[in-house]
């Protein structure tokens, strides 16, 4: 079987891989980049972008990715449809199968693979995708301001995401599965004190309701038995995120939740010449516009790497 050599191998079509790309392409690096399984990454399952700068009227999020990977292929990168299917970080250079049978080898790799958002797996929760259920409220919660929403999740993120909302909402409930919240004691003194949270303990949300405008409520399960509805606009899914590192795992050191572990503020990992951007290695922020600037500093770093 043939094999294909590149310098620069990006895995993952995001905001992280196509701003990689655009700033590998501008080093004469000859990027290839695999788009993946979901090109544009996470940001898609959005609609419209407020938050990204340089767009006063907000931009549609695939429209926004489409623009970065129109940019990174003008600029010379070679985009490619494809998935990344087992990769052998062992020795030099770099190995990665694509598809199961195009083999690459490669000077140096920038992963980007992201981390998708965990959600409850209700029909109706992916019938309002995008209607109303979120799993980011500092990327949605503009849309909702002063009307009510839910958030559901009792963790740190949960609370966070409950305390933004909270400046934006009329009113906010907490839907939590047990009678206490897994936070921080910081975190949950912040949900507490809020006049406009309401935390409902012991509930599970069975069914998402609304109609062709978008989510309208949701019924919720108590663990007594009973079902009730609440009305609500919003809904927003802040149980966790998982890290797309699997395939790497045997290589490159993860921390325990699964995100790519990283040299400082730079982008390098445990591997010589394998580097790492966006949510991939992003526990924190998961915001479109850190996941570019953190593809940015992967190129930049794989750069450095291969000039020296």
């Amino acid at each position: 079987m043939e094999i294909e050599k590149v310098k620069c191998l990006i895995i993952g079509g995001g905001p992280a891989g196509y701003t990689a790309a655009i700033y590998a392409s501008r080093a004469s690096l000859e990027p290839v980049l695999y788009e993946g399984r979901v090109p544009g990454g996470q940001l898609t399952t959005t609609t419209v972008i407020e938050n990204f700068p340089g767009f006063a009227e907000g931009i549609d999020a695939n429209e926004l990715m489409s623009r970065m990977r129109g940019q990174a292929v003008r600029l010379g990168a070679d985009v490619r449809r494809g998935e990344v299917s087992a990769v052998d970080f062992s020795s030099r250079p770099l190995r990665v199968t694509v598809d199961e049978s195009h083999q690459i080898e490669s000077e140096a790799v920038i992963i980007a693979t992201g981390a998708t958002a965990r959600y409850l797996g209700l029909p109706s929760e992916q019938r309002f995708m995008g209607m109303g259920v979120s799993a980011c409220a500092t990327c949605d919660g503009f849309f909702y301001r002063r009307k009510v929403v839910a958030v559901v999740g009792g963790g740190d993120t949960a609370c966070e995401e409950a305390s933004y909302l909270a400046g934006l909402c009329s009113k906010v409930y907490m839907i939590v599965r047990r009678d206490v919240l897994r936070a921080s004691e910081a975190m949950q003194q912040r949900v507490l004190n809020a006049p406009n949270i309401e935390i409902l303990w012991n509930c599970n949300t069975s069914e998402v309701l609304g109609d062709e405008s978008g989510v309208t409520g949701v019924r919720l399960l108590r663990k007594d038995g009973e079902v009730f509805d609440i009305e609500i606009a919003g809904l927003f899914i802040a149980i966790g995120h998982h890290p797309q590192s699997e395939l790497f795992s045997a290589y490159v050191e993860t921390d325990a939740n699964g995100y790519i572990k990283t040299d400082g503020v730079s982008s390098r990992t445990n591997v010589e010449g394998v580097f790492a951007a966006g949510d991939v290695q992003d526990p924190h922020y998961r915001q479109a516009v850190n996941a570019a600037a953190s593809g940015c500093r992967a190129a930049l770093d794989a750069e450095k790497y291969l000039k020296n």
